[in-house]
């Protein structure tokens, strides 16, 4: 059974709102795209201007100057990933973590592709200045050239990061693993960096671009910094959270119940998620995303999950009194992203909570309609104050509990349901495959608007 939160906050209380207007958020993602080509245009230069026609002449020297922009490109776009999932404000807020990571994802191979073929150009290229064979030649360079062989360290700790990061591999790792080993991926930079600097023929001599690629790199090593542990903990100190109880919601399925100073100034969102990092013994190390079931009141929060994994079967176990450090708010499954005031709020099994969270967001002038989706009667969680909430604001609750075949979910479903399902928003959450199933029949059946986020590593 769920843990309501206070419904009477007093007016010191009160949350406070710190949002970036909806129409400024375009702006963000044009400057810093804009600031991306004009870093990938500087990069670029800087490998044609280190060679020459005498050079591109010599004997290996078309296939040395491709590696040289092949390796630098490589560098730069690994940049570019790593600010991806910096989870840098802004660019957050603007576009969404789950689409970083999409980008992050679909551009992460590529460096790959050119490391490999910064490798093969250049040992190419040296093997037949020096009139060598191939294999002589690649001993030469891990060996006699300073910094090649932690490099070569380094690209090998990122090719192993690339493949845990695809589909079939992910399916295969709990998330612990796979947060482990691209851990090195920060180790694997490190050690890559001082060669390029040592032995590129782009620096070596050229005081200007040795500045700029050093300084590239520090500013983002400075932005994870921040980012990823300078804020967390500036967030997580004053708060002070604390677990005050656990509860049972459901089959595998519990709240935690957390307790704080100051969280009506905590800026988060209704449907947002955060990282949370409880700290006792077996689970301080790593860090979760668990969406809030309910949204800051007085000194009190909440977030449901559902039994997945280690960590968030480890949850149930937690004792009262557990200190818990955060990380964000983070995700645009928000009020702000509304484009009117009539919603469809549709959620199954755990992915119940950020609708109740986010329809407790909600201005008091939005009509909505909430459905609520599981396999079974006692999976329906959260359901009292699903109610209780929709209820109070005048809407409309669904509850459908059954199998698939039984109970269809599809556009035609969805039409009887509900008259009026073109003319409203649809906000979507749970399993990626529910979600994805009925993102597409909303769409089928003309809603325009659908919003959802993907939590899948």
């Amino acid at each position: 059974m769920s843990t309501p939160l206070p419904v009477a906050v007093p007016p010191r209380l009160r949350r406070v709102r710190r949002r970036m207007p909806a129409r400024s958020r375009p702006l963000v993602v044009v400057v810093l795209g804009a600031l991306a080509g004009l870093g990938l245009g500087v990069t670029l230069g800087l490998g044609v201007s280190a060679e020459s026609l005498g050079s591109l002449r010599a004997p290996g020297g078309l296939a040395t100057a491709a590696g040289r922009i092949a390796g630098l490109t490589a560098a730069y776009a690994m940049v570019v990933v790593v600010v991806l999932v910096a989870r840098f404000g802004p660019l957050e807020r603007a576009v969404g973590q789950d689409r970083l990571v999409r980008w992050h994802r679909t551009l992460g191979p590529w460096p790959l592709y050119l490391l490999a073929a910064h490798g093969a150009l250049i040992t190419a290229g040296y093997a037949r200045a020096a009139n060598d064979g191939v294999l002589h030649q690649f001993g030469q360079l891990l060996w006699t050239y300073p910094g090649v062989l932690a490099a070569t360290v380094g690209g090998l700790l990122l090719i192993a990061a690339g493949v845990t990061s695809y589909r079939l591999a992910r399916r295969r790792m709990a998330y612990e693993t796979w947060w482990a080993v691209h851990l090195y991926t920060y180790l694997a930079l490190l050690v890559s960096f001082p060669h390029q600097i040592h032995t590129g023929a782009s620096f070596v001599g050229h005081p200007l671009a040795s500045a700029f690629w050093p300084a590239l790199w520090l500013a983002t090593l400075a932005l994870v910094l921040v980012s990823r542990v300078g804020l967390p903990v500036w967030r997580s100190l004053p708060h002070r959270l604390t677990v005050a109880s656990v509860t049972p919601e459901g089959p595998d399925a519990y709240s935690v119940l957390l307790r704080g100073r100051r969280l009506h100034r905590l800026p988060v969102a209704g449907g947002q998620f955060l990282q949370w990092r409880f700290l006792r013994r077996g689970l301080w190390w790593q860090a979760h995303p668990y969406s809030l079931s309910n949204v800051p009141s007085g000194d009190r929060m909440r977030i449901t999950v559902k039994d997945l994994g280690d960590h968030s079967r480890g949850l149930a176990a937690v004792t009262p009194g557990t200190r818990v450090a955060i990380e964000g708010p983070y995700g645009v499954f928000t009020p702000d992203s509304r484009r009117g005031n009539k919603l469809l709020l549709i959620g199954a099994g755990v992915g119940s909570a950020p609708i109740l969270s986010l329809l407790q967001d909600l201005p008091k002038t939005v009509d909505v309609t909430v459905v609520n989706r599981a396999h079974s009667s006692a999976e329906l969680l959260l359901s009292d104050e699903l109610e209780h909430e929709t209820r109070r604001r005048g809407g409309r609750l669904i509850e459908l509990a059954g199998p698939r075949d039984r109970v269809p979910l599809d556009a035609a479903a969805l039409g009887r349901q509900i008259p009026d399902l073109t003319t409203r928003d649809a906000f979507v959450c749970g399993p990626e495959g529910f979600t994805a199933a009925v993102a597409r029949e909303l769409h089928a059946a003309g809603v325009k608007h659908v919003h959802f986020e993907s939590f899948t590593f």
